[in-house]
């Protein structure tokens, strides 16, 4: 499945989007809008090193695109029937694909680029819905169906192969599941699929096992769960080397639509069966059939109605970015993460935000306790690249995203006295020691001899310029440190110990992108004296870091902008 990387865009270029006098967004659905059109396609990744990052002609025409596409009034205003609109349950695949050729082309249906050299496809399921109220062969044979829609439109024709060789995996799985696309649990995303090619993960299909599947063909309405055979028609025709389609009623429109009928009367659309034809062909007919034939007696029967349908979960609220305020923030792999509440934010080394809308920190990192309320510390060792969760008076350590036997830990097992809650780590990358803070108090780690130094603790006001009570500190990949606190961080550059003139400045506007007056991110400057803070001895005899391990594959690659 291709995806298009969901970044930041300056606020103050898009207020300047069009609106009508009368129930104009506020600033936080405008950031929303503008990271939605971004991670489906309708607008291009902007250049960070531009003060201005959208034309307001380029966001009116993305607008007008999207409203195209889900057959709203064209007006280039991102009113509330647009926002409503994309908050709807859909599909995770972009709906423009590289540039803007769907506004121009004059056929309906639209080509990945991608097809599968042979006809006759095998698939397999690997894994199964949890919490649905669907029996196992209930799945089997609603996605036997949304297979075979196809088959009857076009010369393809499947083979159910259990095994991991099959063309077509389906799984259902839960936030991160080791594509680097995770989930982002009830509503949003439903599934996504990969186009064909010769990648092992080409034509595989995952649904996200937080959803609710049910199977309910007479249903009226939505609001009681996600039909699973209409969305697995959708992302099978993904699958096959479908895009999203624009017309009206075809099921590779993006959004759900709701159940689609009977499956084994199901026929697709016009414009579908078209595109689908134009890939693979036209099934052959035998003397005297006129349509696609109708399923014969060995094919699944078609499943009664499941008991059990509950209704959908809520999202949990998600906090406003821009009030900062942060209980953690690390430096982890390059990237900066903002942690606040059960929730975080992700700055990739360009300085672009993955997405304005936060991601769920417990549906990335697995093993965190289930009654989270806040992280109060996170850093990335230097020894060995774990990373370290400080919760209360304990620890947890993570190989990449996954908890380490053992987790947690009392923090007394670093060698911190009891009762100690830590509420900034770093590493400082002068000397590649570990600083842990408290209040008024912080501690230097030693990683790799696995202790804290003597003479320890000292007082922040060592640090010159910075409050105490400080939320957490990085050292970033200019060479320079950054200390948080509310809504205002300090920067020192290099390994001074004193901060940089002209702070503290505003962590929403220069980190966050918030409205406010322009302001560009200050360049580094020439390195300050390298002391070390009330030590007075030169810390060019602390041990440097060695070098970090390649990036990982992250799971917040896009946008998929989970919340």
């Amino acid at each position: 499945m291709l995806r298009l990387p969901a970044l930041w865009l300056g606020l103050g270029t898009l207020l300047c989007l069009p609106h009508s006098p009368a129930g104009r967004p506020s600033t936080q659905r405008l950031s929303k809008g503008v990271d939605w059109l971004t991670r489906y396609g309708y607008l291009p990744p902007p250049d960070p090193m531009q003060a201005r990052l959208q034309t307001e002609e380029g966001l009116h025409d993305a607008v007008r695109m999207m409203q195209k596409f889900a057959g709203l009034q064209e007006t280039g205003i991102l009113d509330d029937r647009t926002l409503a609109m994309m908050d709807q349950p859909r599909c995770s695949l972009p709906d423009i694909i590289g540039t803007s050729e769907l506004m121009r082309r004059r056929k309906r249906y639209a080509h990945s680029g991608s097809v599968w050299p042979v006809k006759e496809l095998t698939w397999s399921v690997r894994s199964y819905p949890q919490a649905s109220g669907l029996p196992r062969d209930h799945v089997r044979t609603l996605l036997f169906y949304a297979l075979q829609a196809w088959a009857n439109a076009s010369a393809l024709s499947f083979r159910e192969a259990p095994g991991a060789g099959a063309d077509i995996l389906v799984q259902f799985s839960r936030s991160f599941h080791e594509d680097g696309y995770p989930f982002d649990g009830p509503g949003s995303t439903l599934a996504h699929a990969f186009f064909p090619g010769e990648h092992p993960i080409s034509g595989d299909t995952h649904f996200d096992d937080e959803e609710t599947w049910i199977y309910d063909p007479q249903a009226t309405q939505q609001g009681g769960g996600t039909d699973l055979f209409a969305v697995a028609v959708h992302e099978f025709g993904h699958a096959l080397g479908l895009a999203h389609s624009s017309t009206k009623g075809s099921i590779m429109m993006p959004y759900y639509q709701g159940p689609v009928g009977l499956p084994h009367l199901y026929q697709l659309p016009p414009d579908d069966a078209l595109g689908i034809q134009t890939l693979y062909g036209r099934r052959q007919l035998h003397p005297g059939e006129d349509s696609p034939a109708r399923p014969i007696p060995t094919q699944p029967r078609i499943p009664d109605l499941p008991p059990h349908r509950p209704t959908q979960q809520p999202r949990p609220p998600a906090p406003d970015r821009c009030q900062a305020h942060f209980d953690a923030i690390a430096n982890i792999r390059g990237e900066v993460f903002f942690f606040k509440k059960k929730h975080f934010w992700r700055m990739q080394p360009a300085r672009n935000l993955v997405s304005l809308e936060p991601a769920q920190t417990q549906r990335f990192w697995m093993g965190l306790p289930p009654d989270l309320g806040a992280i109060d510390a996170v850093y990335e060792r230097s020894n060995d690249s774990k990373i370290i969760f400080f919760i209360g008076q304990h620890f947890w350590v993570f190989t990449d995203t996954r908890v380490d036997p053992g987790s947690p830990r009392p923090i007394t097992d670093l060698g911190l006295p009891e009762g100690v809650t830590v509420e900034a780590a770093f590493v400082w990358g002068h000397n590649g020691k570990t600083y842990l803070f408290e209040s008024s108090h912080y501690w230097r780690f030693d990683d790799r001899a696995g202790n804290v130094e003597p003479g320890y603790p000292r007082s922040v006001t060592l640090w010159k310029g910075v409050p105490a009570g400080l939320d957490d500190i990085i050292s970033w990949n200019d060479g320079s440190t950054y200390f948080f606190k509310g809504t205002q961080y300090w920067r020192f550059l290099g390994g001074s110990v004193e901060a940089e003139s002209g702070y503290p400045r505003s962590a929403p506007q220069d980190w966050m992108y918030c409205p406010g007056s322009p302001t560009a991110s200050p360049a580094p400057g020439p390195r300050g004296g390298s002391r070390e803070p009330g030590g007075g001895q030169c810390l060019c005899s602390g041990a440097l870091p060695g070098p970090l391990p390649a990036f990982l594959t992250w799971a917040l690659a896009l946008a998929w902008a989970l919340r």
